[in-house]
């Protein structure tokens, strides 16, 4: 392979990489109403929050283990999280009945209809998302993350979040 074939290989490889970086960061932050419109599936179904124990302590999880987070935009119990956003942080959407296991309440339970008419489930008023970058059940990899313009943080079983780790 020629040296000219080698850097336009390179220059497409760092190309996409920083691609990559500023659709999973959201870049410097931006504008949420000048985002462009797209449906976000979230995860689905009839589901369930509970409790679980991790290296936070004792955390907020979905029906698969996976840990539930607040964003720090959203106000009032109205999701500030669409678009790109919503493809890297995934809402708890709900389809059905939501119910709680091991030590999650009940009556903190509650629901919001987000922008593209979905119902997303909220704990103490605090719309609940997964993270993309969680891989399996109980990983809090994005703790304390700032993106999108604001901070993420896992839920405790009171509903506030745990801000260290």
């Amino acid at each position: 392979m020629d040296r000219r074939k080698k850097v336009v290989i390179a220059i497409g490889g760092v190309a996409l990489s920083l691609g990559l970086a500023f659709l999973i960061f959201g870049g410097a932050g931006g504008s949420y109403g000048s985002s462009p419109s797209t449906t976000v599936t979230g995860r689905q179904g009839a589901p369930s929050v509970a409790v679980a124990t991790s290296k936070l302590g004792q955390i907020l999880v979905d029906g698969n283990g996976r840990t539930l987070y607040l964003f720090e935009a959203d106000t009032n119990g109205l999701s500030a999280c669409d678009a790109t956003c919503a493809q890297a942080w995934p809402p708890l959407i709900a389809k059905g009945t939501v119910t709680v296991a091991n030590g999650a309440n009940a009556s903190e339970l509650g629901s919001t209809t987000r922008k593209d008419g979905s119902t997303q489930v909220t704990y103490k008023g605090h719309p609940l998302y997964d993270f993309s970058g969680d891989v399996k059940a109980g990983d809090t990899t994005g703790q304390g993350s700032h993106a999108f313009g604001a901070d993420w943080y896992v839920l405790a079983p009171t509903g506030d979040k745990i801000d260290n780790g």
